[in-house]
């Protein structure tokens, strides 16, 4: 097969994880009755179990073992996928919670903003180099979270923790390396028994909504498991086959249809101050997404070498 077929696949695969994640508040909103804490304890829990399906259907159960021997003779690698377990679970959290009380419009700045949070990660942690386009997206991106502070009175607390903490969680994966349907079984492994324990509780005093109040609840409560783990799944294959540049383009359909559904589906106030704040997170976003081009790239290096010939 040639390579072109291949990069459409990639890219079909890719687009579908995106649009699953960017519809993905709907799924929520059916649950806006359910706590956003036992949502989060049904999600890890019913995530980790269909995870374990899926090593087993694709024979990946001995990695699976393997790689946990490999962690727990690494103390520091069982270190890194810890934060990261706690980093991927306070994002899933404050996503539904913000989703299920009226702000997916803020969820969304959240995502659009986590790409250009993960380069400042790496220039921080791996003294990655920014070019003169990358610089000046970061600026237009700061005036626009600026403008949403100034705006609501106070910070964007929800944007922000959701674009640090997914970025944070990408920083830990890069340092724990493994295939990612293993990878998602370790992290909800982690956690897994907090979110065991949490349920039980709830259990305990009556006040669980897991097989009390409806099957159709309690068949969404343990369908979150397939519906965190499908997109992941198809985000992986997807990007096994297309250049990092493409993926980060495609990366903006997710939160693009969480601030359409929030807008004209969900009715969320979305005022001319917001439009003005994303303007200028939208044209970060393109002078990075345009940075990142060959072409550019190019610019920049024969850029740089004038002015070290110059100096």
């Amino acid at each position: 097969m040639n390579n072109n077929s291949e990069q459409q696949k990639g890219v079909i695969y890719a687009a579908f994880s995106y649009i699953l994640w960017g519809i993905l508040p709907i799924y929520w909103k059916f649950l806006d009755h359910v706590g956003a804490e036992e949502i989060l304890a049904n999600r890890v829990l019913w995530s980790f179990v269909f995870m374990l399906l899926v090593l087993l259907l694709t024979n990946k159960w001995q990695v699976f073992i393997k790689t946990i021997r490999g962690f727990t003779a690494n103390k520091r690698q069982m270190l890194v996928l810890s934060i990261a377990s706690i980093l991927i679970s306070i994002n899933w959290f404050l996503y539904i919670w913000a989703v299920n009380t009226g702000q997916m419009i803020e969820a969304s700045l959240g995502y659009y903003i986590n790409p250009l949070v993960s380069v400042l990660l790496g220039l921080i942690f791996f003294k990655e180099k920014l070019s003169q386009a990358q610089i000046f997206s970061f600026s237009l991106a700061a005036i626009g979270v600026l403008i949403m502070t100034i705006s609501y009175g106070k910070f964007p607390f929800i944007a922000v923790t959701l674009a640090l903490s997914f970025g944070l969680y990408g920083l830990a994966k890069k340092l724990i390396k493994v295939d990612s349907a293993v990878g998602l079984a370790l992290e909800t492994m982690v956690v897994t028994p907090i979110a065991a324990i949490y349920l039980l509780l709830l259990i305990i005093n009556d006040k669980s909504t897991l097989f009390t109040v409806s099957w159709s609840t309690s068949f969404l409560l343990i369908g979150a498991g397939v519906a965190t783990a499908v997109p992941l799944l198809y985000f992986a294959k997807g990007a096994q086959k297309i250049p990092l540049s493409m993926l980060g383009l495609l990366q903006y359909i997710a939160p693009t249809l969480t601030l359409l559904l929030g807008i004209f589906i969900y009715g969320e106030a979305f005022s001319k101050t917001h439009l003005l704040a994303f303007t200028f997170i939208w044209a970060a976003l393109t002078i990075y997404s345009l940075s990142r081009t060959k072409l550019a790239i190019a610019l920049e290096v024969k850029w740089r070498k004038e002015k070290s010939t110059h100096m």
